[in-house]
C-alpha cells in the first residue's frame, strides 16, 4: 500500500518535470529563432535599402523614405552606371586580377601546406609560423616599401603591382586552413602511391588536391571576397583608367556623379552582385570546407 501511494506521488512529480524540462526546450528554441530573425533582418536591410536607392530620383532619397517604393522606377539609373561608368572596364579588371590571384594563390599555398604537414622535416611547423606571423602585418605598412620596390622594378601602375601584394597577404591564412586540413589524411594514401610507383608530383596532383577541394573552396571565396572589394593597394599603385578595379573605379565614378545619388546607388549594387552570386553558388562548399577543416585539424 504504502509502495503503491508513493508511487502515486512520484507520478505527478514526473509529468510536472517533464513539462519543465520541455517548456525550457520551446523557450531556448523561441530564443533562437529570435536571435537568427534578428540577425536576418540586420544583415538584409543595408542590401534592401540599397536596392531601393538605386531605383529612386534625387528627390525621393533625400526625403527619408527609406523602405518607400520608388515612385517611379528609375532604370536609368542602371543605364548611366554601366555606360558612363566604365563598369564593363572596371568589372574585367577586377575578374582578371582576382583569378589571377586566387589560381597563384591555391596553387602556393597548397604546396606549401604539403610540404609543412607531410614531409618529415625538422623545420615545418618553423616555417608555419613564419606564414602564420603573415597574418599580422597590416598592409597599411607595407605600402611605402613596396612603392619604392615596384618603382625600381618597373611594375607600378600594372597589374602585376596589386597581384603581387594580393597573393602574398591571402597566402598565410590559406596555409592555415589547408596545413590544418592536410594533418589529418593518413599518411597511407600516399605510402600507397608511392609503392605504386606514382612521384610526389603526382601524388600531390592526383591524390592529394582533389582530397582537400572542400578547404580550397573555403579559400576561394574567402580569398576571392578580400581581393574583389579591395581598395588601398590598388588605390595606391594604380593610376591609369584602364587599370582601374571595380572598388576603385566605384570612387571615381562616386566623384564624377556627386549629384546623382541613385546612379551611385546602381553602381554599388552592379559591384557587389558578383559576390552575392559567387557566395550563394559556392555557400555549402565552404560550410563543408570549414567544417572539414576544423574537425580535420
Amino acid at each position: 500500500m504504502i509502495t503503491e501511494t508513493a508511487a502515486a506521488n512520484k507520478a505527478p512529480q514526473a509529468a510536472v518535470g517533464q513539462n519543465g524540462i520541455f517548456n525550457r526546450r520551446k523557450l531556448r528554441k523561441a530564443g533562437a529563432w529570435i536571435f537568427l530573425g534578428i540577425l536576418a533582418v540586420t544583415q538584409l536591410y543595408p542590401l534592401v535599402w540599397l536596392l531601393l536607392y538605386s531605383f529612386k530620383t534625387n528627390s525621393e532619397i533625400m526625403s527619408g523614405q527609406f523602405f518607400a517604393l520608388p515612385k517611379e522606377w528609375q532604370w536609368q539609373n542602371y543605364a548611366d552606371a554601366f555606360t558612363a561608368g566604365n563598369y564593363l572596364r572596371y568589372i574585367s579588371n577586377s575578374i582578371f586580377v582576382t583569378g589571377v590571384t586566387l589560381i597563384l594563390t591555391i596553387l602556393f599555398s597548397a604546396m606549401v601546406s604539403y610540404a609543412i604537414t607531410r614531409f618529415k622535416w625538422r623545420y615545418g611547423n618553423t616555417v608555419l609560423l613564419l606564414f602564420m606571423i603573415g597574418i599580422m602585418i597590416p598592409i597599411q605598412s607595407t605600402l611605402l616599401p613596396l612603392m619604392v620596390i615596384f618603382k625600381n622594378m618597373s611594375i607600378l601602375n600594372t597589374h602585376l603591382s596589386i597581384i603581387i601584394p594580393y597573393v602574398a597577404f591571402s597566402i598565410p591564412i590559406a596555409v592555415f586552413i589547408l596545413s590544418g586540413f592536410l594533418r589529418g589524411i593518413p599518411h597511407e594514401i600516399e605510402e600507397s602511391a608511392m609503392i605504386d610507383g606514382a612521384s610526389i608530383y603526382r601524388t600531390f596532383a592526383f591524390i592529394i588536391l582533389p582530397i582537400t577541394v572542400p578547404p580550397i573552396m573555403t579559400v576561394t571565396i574567402l580569398t576571392f571576397i578580400s581581393i574583389w572589394n579591395e581598395f588601398i593597394i590598388a588605390a595606391t599603385f594604380l593610376s591609369a583608367e584602364g587599370l582601374k578595379t571595380l572598388p576603385f573605379g566605384l570612387n571615381s565614378f562616386i566623384g564624377q556623379y556627386t549629384a546623382n545619388y541613385g546612379a551611385i546607388g546602381a553602381f554599388l549594387v552592379l559591384g557587389a552582385l558578383p559576390v552575392i552570386i559567387v557566395y550563394f553558388i559556392l555557400s555549402e562548399k565552404i560550410t563543408k570546407g570549414m567544417v572539414a577543416g576544423a574537425v580535420k585539424g
